[in-house]
């Protein structure tokens, strides 16, 4: 099936055709959430001459992902030292007939930028439209292909209808203090409590959820079992390169890896950097411009900016030869020592031989009283 971008009315109109009534929820962090109308309007920055502004959406502002062109605006407006997850309208048809949902990530290698976690969504009998989009496995695909399966998946009537996702923008931020704070939480650990937020997500929205299909992170038998025992009334199917396998798991894949790859673009540095993503490239340890960026930005005090992940051992090598070594007091480990008798010897006392030998408590001493064993 041959997929296009459509021009701007070809879109707006096909906006107006997906929209349900329903609300769109968007969640920062832990613990904050926001209900978003759903019929925010969004609209294009003109010139004086009406024309657009060199093809950049303004931001009026956009709390709702209606195509890929709102995509990288929403990104834009949120905190990226804090997680953001969105959570697409619900087709009504998923509210009825029971779905498949699948789970995969994008960005777990990288040593810059967020990881993101994506769910889609359809119903069982609509595994035919997830082929006529093309949903393979993201890694295969062309940035260009995914950026039009995506964009088709929020515009196209028969797309849309009928399809849901979601996403956790998991920053560089909070991985980095996860991996490295005094509890330490591994990347696993986090990226298992993004995948079972994010189906408790859909859950939450009324999605009819009947079978599940993951992406494995580790072990796929145990991943498997601790999701059964959290949601045993699913039929819950973990695998290795699920996205390759599962139609369903490849739409969330490119979900998942399509965001990331806009939050590096429209990627704002708090720390006040005027850098694009052409000047830190993919975020791989093994990408040239990268691992420039990393020899390039490195503050002697406080080290890196926070778009990197400082747990990588990429990070921690670059800080060690160019950053200042900083040492911290540890608090005294070892026992205390008492000058007194240890309270365990007025209860115990051990023979030669090993045999544990009580002493004789201090009033039968005085009267010359035995404890009576024998009768």
């Amino acid at each position: 099936m041959e997929t296009t971008l459509k021009t701007e009315r070809e879109a707006t109109d096909e906006e107006d055709a997906c929209k349900t009534g329903s609300p769109v929820k968007t969640e920062k962090g832990i613990g904050s959430s926001e209900t978003i109308p759903a019929a925010l309007s969004i609209k294009m920055e003109r010139g004086s001459d009406g024309n657009d502004n060199q093809g950049e959406e303004s931001i009026n502002p956009v709390d709702k992902i209606t195509s890929l062109k709102t995509l990288g605006p929403f990104i834009a407006s949120k905190d990226n030292t804090r997680n953001t997850r969105y959570i697409s309208d619900v087709p009504e048809i998923c509210l009825r007939e029971p779905c498949m949902l699948g789970v995969d990530e994008a960005g777990r290698g990288p040593v810059l930028g967020p990881m993101v976690y994506g769910i889609a969504y359809c119903p069982l009998n609509s595994k035919q439209i997830l082929t006529d989009l093309g949903c393979a496995d993201s890694k295969e695909l062309t940035e260009e292909k995914r950026d039009v399966i995506f964009d088709n998946i929020n515009t196209q009537p028969y797309a849309c209808s009928c399809i849901g996702w979601a996403v956790e923008i998991i920053s560089p931020n909070v991985i980095s203090n996860n991996m490295l704070g005094r509890k330490k939480c591994s990347l696993n650990e986090i990226s298992m409590t993004a995948a079972i937020d994010l189906i408790h997500a859909a859950l939450e929205a009324g999605v009819n959820i009947a079978e599940v299909y993951v992406d494995t992170v580790g072990p796929p038998e145990k991943y498997q079992e601790k999701l059964q025992k959290i949601f045993p009334q699913f039929q819950i199917t973990v695998a290795k390169k699920a996205d390759s396998t599962f139609p369903i798991v490849s739409a969330a894949s490119i979900c998942a890896k399509v965001t990331r790859d806009h939050s590096l673009k429209v990627w704002q540095f708090p720390e006040g950097l005027n850098l694009t993503s052409k000047d830190f490239g993919s975020g791989y340890p093994g990408d040239p411009i990268t691992r420039k960026f990393l020899s390039e930005n490195v503050n002697y005090i406080f080290g890196f900016p926070r778009i990197v992940r400082f747990s990588w051992s990429t990070a921690e090598n670059a800080l060690s030869e160019t950053a200042c070594l900083v040492e911290f007091d540890e608090p005294d480990s070892e026992k205390p020592k008492y000058a007194g008798p240890k309270l365990t010897k007025f209860f115990q006392s051990t023979r030669k031989n090993g045999e544990v030998q009580r002493e004789q408590c201090r009033l039968l001493k005085e009267r010359f009283l035995d404890s009576v064993v024998d009768f």
